[in-house]
């Protein structure tokens, strides 16, 4: 028997405690776009998730309201995004810096280097170079961020 093929990732999905707040952040940090087409609302009419788009991320993001997850998942970094080279880590961090939001400095990682944006609920997401480093960089130990 053959696996069923797969098409993709549909799309990705984050528990936040304030949907505004998180909307206004990927907005301001990533670009993000609600559709607001897609809004979620439960069986009474309140709103309990959004959808929103990011160019170059070729998937769908979804917020999803759920305080308590949010919470058990605070410092976690349940996305790594691809960035092409160190000098695009440089440009995103005068952009989160214009947009006042928290990140941290370029790091060394295993093999390339990267950054980490902090959402509101302490969602940690990794912008990661394609652009490798050798052996003699040793990785950050950076407690604050990793």
């Amino acid at each position: 028997m053959q696996r069923p093929e797969l098409h993709g990732i549909h799309h990705l999905k984050l528990p936040v405690s304030d949907l505004a707040r998180s909307q206004d952040f990927y907005a301001r940090a990533f670009g993000a776009n609600r559709i607001a087409a897609f809004d979620h609302f439960d069986a009474a009419g309140s709103l309990f998730a959004i959808i929103m788009e990011i160019a170059g991320l070729g998937t769908y993001l979804e917020l999803r309201l759920s305080p308590e997850r949010a919470r058990a998942h605070s410092g976690f970094d349940p996305m790594t995004l691809s960035v092409r080279a160190k000098a695009d880590l440089e440009r995103w961090i005068e952009w989160l810096d214009a947009a006042c939001v928290p990140h941290s400095p370029v790091l060394p990682a295993y093999v390339a280097w990267l950054i980490v944006v902090e959402d509101p609920d302490a969602n940690r997401i990794r912008l990661y170079t394609d652009e490798k480093h050798g052996p003699e960089i040793a990785p950050s130990q950076d407690k604050r961020w990793l």
